[in-house]
């Protein structure tokens, strides 16, 4: 039997005004295993105004302490049920259970972080050029907050938003992917159960036209915060800017992993791994450009497949698997279609690019983890983002070739260097048009520390104090100490 949901509005589960449900699909049984309320524009203008009731009642008259306890808390309820939460995550988009759980247990460590820091966003009391006039600046929360997120991390790319969104003392309506909207409305009845007022959470789910874009479009909210392709992120750009909302955009990537001769080849080779076949290559960071120097290629190459044959592909809910099903069939459908494209111009496949069969491969959507040799930049396979087990392969001189390679793309939103020169690293990290570069790691993240990224990979910051600031308005106030009268017509500058 597969468990009814209903939408979160004000604290409560409750129908959707539509009286339908969709069914959510187990990406490695492909059976239906949920049922999700399909919101229209009538649900989300419920859950938008009792989030702006928030902020004008209860929620906004808190202190940034009281604010900062209860994310805490959240925190707390977070970890105690991470069990759950991993398995309605893991099962909604087919991810592993040992990595979703890591995932779920970090983001306990968000709401910790944000919480700590709600009350330490302190303004300033500015030098003035002018005599008699003391000035300060003061933050203030923007109003309601609309997220949406994608289907390939729920829980952490809510949490990338809702805590420092919630820290700086705004409410949030989250839309979720169609696809994975499970973990969330879990995550909801931990808000209820954490002693948040009625209305600071939300979660609305269905689809982009009939619920999303009514988000993004509502008079009631101010800021949007999209992670998404650069597709649906360009659509919520336009429709933001149409009524002058704050946008900020998590975008796509088609990030270079650059291994230079001097690296450590092994510890490299496990790094590329990681970057690219973790998560099934389902993340936007994801190495999937892979620049080798031309004295190494064939040695690492074939360290790579070493490892790659023998990775073990089924059940995400199985200990020792380590690649599972794509999330969704018609993404794993675009993956076998990028793996046609690439072979047909040119690119040679060396591993992978099947998808088998059989009862341990459950209804067929997983894909072999997947490398390209003989790739060029020009092709599709190395400049459109994939989001799937693909690696593309190419050769390099020097550092200026690896550096013409590596930025001559759309994206920036991630870059890997190996090496073991502190200088090459430095020229590499400041010559690298990207959000992050890691040098000898990859797909490190932090609460600690901002993410985002360069040129079409997106528009402002997630992590850190400056997650925060993108959260709040600053307001400049100017008080006069002069009690004389000053002519009205003459403007002392």
């Amino acid at each position: 039997m597969s468990e009814k949901y209903g939408l979160f509005i004000n604290n409560d589960f409750v129908e959707p005004r539509s009286g339908k449900w969709f069914e959510s699909l187990d990406p490695f049984s492909g059976e239906p295993w949920a049922l999700i309320p399909q919101a229209n524009a009538e649900d989300v203008d419920a859950a938008v105004r009792a989030a702006d009731a928030a902020m004008r009642g209860p929620w906004g008259s808190m202190s940034a302490s009281d604010r900062g306890m209860l994310l805490h808390r959240l925190g707390a309820l977070i970890d105690a049920n991470a069990q759950r939460l991993t398995e309605v995550e893991s099962r909604d988009n087919g991810k592993l259970q040992s990595e979703v759980a890591g995932q779920v247990r970090y983001v306990a460590k968000y709401f910790y972080y944000y919480g700590g820091l709600a009350d330490k966003i302190q303004s300033a009391v500015i030098p003035m050029d002018k005599p008699k006039v003391f000035n300060y600046t003061r933050y203030e929360p923007i109003g309601v907050v609309g997220t949406i997120t994608p289907w390939n991390s729920s829980l952490l790319l809510t949490a990338w938003k809702l805590a420092p969104a919630l820290a700086a003392g705004n409410t949030v309506v989250a839309k979720p992917s169609e696809f994975t909207s499970v973990s969330l409305l879990e995550l909801a009845r931990l808000f209820v159960e954490a002693g948040f007022p009625p209305g600071v959470f939300n979660v609305i789910t269905g689809f982009g036209q009939e619920a999303g874009e009514p988000l993004v479009t509502h008079p009631l909210v101010p800021r949007i915060a999209f992670t998404g392709g650069d597709e649906g992120g360009r659509k919520v750009n336009e429709l933001g800017a149409k009524h002058f909302k704050r946008v900020s955009l998590e975008l796509g990537g088609k990030s270079p992993n650059i291994v230079f001769d001097d690296a450590d080849l092994a510890k490299a080779a496990n790094g590329v791994i990681t970057g690219i076949f973790s998560a099934g290559g389902q993340t936007c960071m994801a190495g999937s450009r892979l620049l080798l120097q031309e004295s190494i290629h064939d040695e690492f190459v074939e360290r790579l497949l070493t490892i790659t044959r023998n990775a073990k592909v089924g059940d995400p809910s199985k200990p020792g698997i380590q690649v599972g099903p794509v999330a969704t069939r018609p993404q794993f459908e675009k993956v076998m279609r990028y793996i046609n494209i690439a072979k047909e111009e040119g690119a040679r496949c060396i591993a992978g690019g099947r998808a088998p069969q059989g009862p341990e491969y459950g209804c067929g959507q997983i894909i072999e983890p997947t490398i390209f040799v003989d790739v060029d930049n020009s092709m599709r396979i190395a400049q459109e983002e994939v989001f799937g087990p693909v690696l593309a392969v190419m050769k390099f001189k020097d550092e200026e070739d690896a550096l013409r390679i590596g930025n001559d793309i759309r994206f920036g939103l991630a870059a890997g260097v190996w090496t073991q020169s502190l200088k090459r690293a430095m020229l590499m990290s400041e010559k690298l048009r990207a959000g992050t570069v890691w040098i000898n790691n990859y797909r490190s993240t932090s609460y600690t520390t901002p993410f985002g990224g360069f040129k079409d990979s997106g528009i402002g910051r997630e992590g850190g104090i400056d997650a925060v600031k993108e959260y709040l308005e600053t307001k400049s106030v100017w008080i006069s100490t002069d009690l004389d009268m000053p002519d009205p017509f003459i403007r002392k500058y």
